[in-house]
């Protein structure tokens, strides 16, 4: 009786992963991005803390971007490497480049969001897009690219940024998070119910920044500043998505288990003030994929109902997994198709022990 009652349980699992594959998830693989047309000024903001070495790789590629009137304002972020001078010689051979320094942020408040700030009261033009030192625009086109968002009439554009693919299995999960994670977000967005986007790759108008009072309602909190903004400016304001390869920036992955970790756990640490219908949706999502595992093992060890287990797993392989395949390839990342079952695994275990670990412990800081 108990083991009907579990495997009763698991079959819900799995229609719930398959309600997210099909109906969620699949309209995401058909989505046609917008045709540039009119050409706004844009200031493009990136704020960085000691990111010399990033910042001699990313700023040429900004200042380089095909478009024809936008500046890149760097908020140099309390920054005691050569930063400053190597900003400084910018300055001079770019007459787009403007750097804005912050000696020191006030207390109580959050470092990079009081950065950012400053960056948008700073910034000439109304449109804004943001990335982050350890980015790297996909193409020369990105500006052009992501701008087309407001041909539609909205004031958000959310895009994506993949993790560079490097050797290595932990390179292999990380991205394969991001792929997940993008896919929630953007398929959501896509639905008219944006709950987030990423820093490394947004873009808002400036009337929308303050007519939602920027970051307010969490600016001490640590993270926030991307996700906790577009849950709080998709209440009032047009959201919309560009996806194309040319309208990413890459971003270097962490390089350690344990790295990665403390990066996760900052950005979970914010999930809690999320929407009360987010968090139930992505709470049904995540718990159903943990469930089907923790479920999946227990009925295995019992040798319970074999067949009907063997062929639950079988449905969701064949069924979930080319769905998140083919959102792979619409966003043009590099999904190792063999290792996914892997990964699958891998990720939602670890992301149950990251959900405890956070409930656990609260307190992060930015750098």
């Amino acid at each position: 009786m108990v083991t009907l009652i579990l495997l009763g349980v698991l079959a819900v699992c799995v229609l719930v992963q398959l309600y997210f594959a099909f109906f969620r998830f699949l309209p995401l693989t058909r989505y046609q991005d917008p045709v540039p047309g009119t050409q706004r000024p844009v200031t493009v903001i990136v704020a960085a803390h000691n990111e010399q070495d990033n910042l001699f790789e990313l700023l040429p590629q900004l200042l380089d971007q095909d478009y024809p009137e936008f500046e890149v304002l760097l908020v140099n972020d309390r920054s005691d490497d050569d930063t400053e001078f190597y900003t400084y010689e910018l300055e001079r051979q770019y007459p787009n480049f403007r750097v804005v320094t912050v000696k020191k942020t006030p207390d109580y408040l959050n470092s990079k969001k009081y950065a950012l700030a400053l960056g948008i009261r700073a910034a000439r033009y109304e449109h804004l897009l943001f990335t982050d030192a350890d980015c790297r625009p996909c193409s020369p086109n990105w500006i052009a690219k992501m701008q087309a968002g407001y041909d539609s009439g909205a004031e958000v554009v959310l895009g994506y940024s993949p993790y560079v693919q490097l050797k290595g299995f932990l390179n292999q999960l990380i991205r394969y998070e991001t792929l997940l994670t993008g896919i929630q977000y953007l398929s959501q967005a896509n639905a008219g119910r944006a709950y987030m986007g990423v820093g490394r790759n947004l873009s808002y108008t400036k009337s929308c920044f303050f007519k939602n009072k920027g970051f307010a309602s969490h600016i001490k909190l640590t993270g926030g500043d991307d996700d906790l903004f577009v849950r709080d400016a998709a209440s009032n304001s047009k959201v919309t998505i560009v996806i194309d390869k040319e309208a990413q920036t890459a971003s270097i992955p962490k390089k350690t288990f344990r790295e990665w970790v403390v990066q996760k756990r900052r950005h979970l640490s914010v999930g809690g003030r999320y929407r009360a219908a987010d968090r139930r949706r992505i709470g049904a999502f995540i718990g159903a994929n943990i469930l089907f595992y923790i479920l999946f093992l227990i009925l295995l060890v019992l040798n319970s109902h074999l067949a009907i287990l063997g062929a639950l797993a079988g449905v969701r392989y064949l069924a979930v997994f080319p769905v998140y395949l083919a959102a792979a390839r619409r966003l043009d990342d590099k999904i190792s198709l063999l290792l996914m079952p892997v990964l699958d695994l891998v990720y939602f275990v670890n992301y149950l022990f990251l959900g405890i670990s956070v409930l656990l412990y609260k307190q992060f800081r930015w750098k």
